[in-house]
């Protein structure tokens, strides 16, 4: 356990996230505790002109180990966290004798700052410089944000920012629920009697968003969940269908499903899918290690992958995905390159590599006891395993985003072949533009580019208060969505 004290709260959180980066899976304590192996303490020393000093402090078994006094504007928030967060970095890398890849950086958007920079003009190497010099990130991660932004920024010019947005459609139902699995998901079998109910709430959000948005360039439309493909073939035939009878769909440059779970797609399925258009879908395998899919609690085996990734392609479909995860339990180097041996067999059009981040609602990390003895591991060889395989299959980094407790403190990347990329996965990480979400546990984002602002409206997780308070949800949205006008 770590105690962080601080005289004020306003910069807690930024210390906290670090202090996680260092010392993942770690609890924290706000007052002193026996257990504790150290603490932070922190102090903002005020002065005239709204400028003053801050003293950070580590402090173990009652002695100081560690100080640094700083001048600091207080009351600026990017330029405080910013400094506080470096010295914070230095007085824990000295403690542990570790740096981090990402140095400072603890938000899941380190893309965002490159982009924005290119897009002002600024020089590549004068952005290398900065995230260098104020977030403390190593020079490996500094080119693959430049390299992924770069491509980003390409692919973006097809976006209307101001006038265009992009569907999200949840499907909060799976096969079974993921041992590391923390998104809004049931088990398909227990909710099976409520799906007409769902659908008939969903499909009131969606009439409500096709009239608000009329007048608008719908860009992508993204089904997520869940697995949308855990619902009958019939199920999203009706989706679909309802889909192309609301929304002008002429100009959307791409419609992406999520078929990730094998142990849910069929040929009636695909068939649905092709029928309707559909661009690209995932086939998601997370690892080609048969013992580890069993562990996780993934229903369904290699061979099926394989099975239902060929039958994909039999039925004509161009453009699929497969997920991987690095750092699942008891995975090692030779584990992961098995699994980079069996995908580049598939040749898949994109494969996105995430790093396993274990969050507060994933089973791993509600029953912790029940699991302790798992090792969990990622490398940084593993990742660079995984980046020097993707571009011998011709893909290349076209997004890339972070997350909190993440095995091995690295991130997530899109890789894709060229043409192949997924535009609502850029615009989701680098909200460029207004994203309107429909179902059970989604999040509209809705984009004000002049402003450079974003303000977020949330539907409610449990699917059974979705249905019943459906019509609270479109008034939230429509107090969000009328701001555009």
């Amino acid at each position: 356990m770590i105690g962080i004290l601080l005289k004020d709260s306003s910069y807690e959180q930024d210390i906290r996230e670090l202090l996680m980066a260092f010392y993942p899976g770690e609890s924290f304590a706000h007052e002193e505790k026996e257990d504790v192996s150290f603490y932070v303490t922190g102090e903002y020393e005020s002065e005239s002109g709204g400028e003053g000093y801050f003293c950070l402090r580590l402090v173990e078994e009652g002695k100081e180990k560690d100080s640094r006094r700083f001048a600091i504007r207080y009351g600026n928030r990017l330029e405080a966290k910013t400094a506080i967060k470096r010295e914070l970095y230095g007085m824990l890398s000295k403690r542990t004798g570790k740096t981090l890849p990402w140095g400072t950086l603890t938000g899941i958007r380190p893309t965002k700052i490159v982009l924005t920079r290119l897009e002002q003009g600024e020089p590549e190497e004068s952005i290398r410089s900065f995230m260098e010099e104020t977030y403390l990130t190593s020079r490996q991660k500094v080119d693959l944000c430049v390299e992924t932004a770069k491509r980003e920024k390409k692919l973006l010019r097809q976006v209307d920012y101001e006038r265009g947005y992009s569907l999200y459609v949840g499907i909060p139902f799976c096969p079974t629920t993921c041992l590391y699995c923390s998104f809004t998901s049931y088990p398909i079998g227990a909710w099976a009697g409520k799906i007409p109910l769902y659908l008939e709430a969903l499909f009131k959000e969606l009439s409500y968003v096709a009239d608000r948005m009329r007048g608008r360039t719908l860009d992508t439309v993204y089904f997520g969940g869940g697995t949308p493909t855990s619902l009958q073939a019939e199920e999203l035939d009706a989706i679909l269908s309802k889909i192309e009878e609301l929304f002008d769909l002429s100009p959307v440059k791409e419609i992406t499903v999520e078929a990730g779970r094998p142990d849910s797609i069929t040929e009636e399925k695909l068939k649905t899918l092709r029928r309707h258009g559909i661009t690209r879908i995932s086939v998601n395998p997370q690892t080609m290690k048969q013992e580890t899919l069993e562990l996780i609690g993934r229903r369904h085996t290699v061979d099926m992958v394989k099975e239902k990734y060929w039958l994909a392609r039999e039925l004509g479909f161009d453009n699929i995905n497969m997920d991987l995860i690095i750092g699942l339990p008891e995975e090692d180097l030779e584990d992961v390159r098995a699994t980079m041996d069996e995908v580049e067999h598939l040749a898949p059009d994109s494969v996105t590599v995430h790093s396993l981040a274990i969050k507060r609602a994933a089973r791993l990390n509600m029953f912790r006891e029940r699991y302790a003895n798992l090792k969990i591991q990622n490398t940084q060889e593993m990742i660079d395993l995984t980046a020097a395989r993707t571009r011998e299959m011709g893909l290349l980094p076209y997004y890339l985003y972070r997350q909190k407790n993440m095995a091995g403190n690295f991130e997530n990347v899109g890789y894709a072949a060229p043409g192949k990329e997924c535009l609502y996965n850029i615009l989701i990480m680098e909200e460029k533009q207004t994203i309107v979400a429909c179902g059970a546990g989604t999040t509209t984002k809705v984009a004000f580019p002049a402003e450079n602002r974003l303000e977020r409206v949330e539907n409610v997780k449990d699917v059974t208060q979705y249905i019943e308070r459906i019509d609270e949800m479109l008034l939230r949205k429509e107090k969000m969505l009328e701001k555009l006008d």
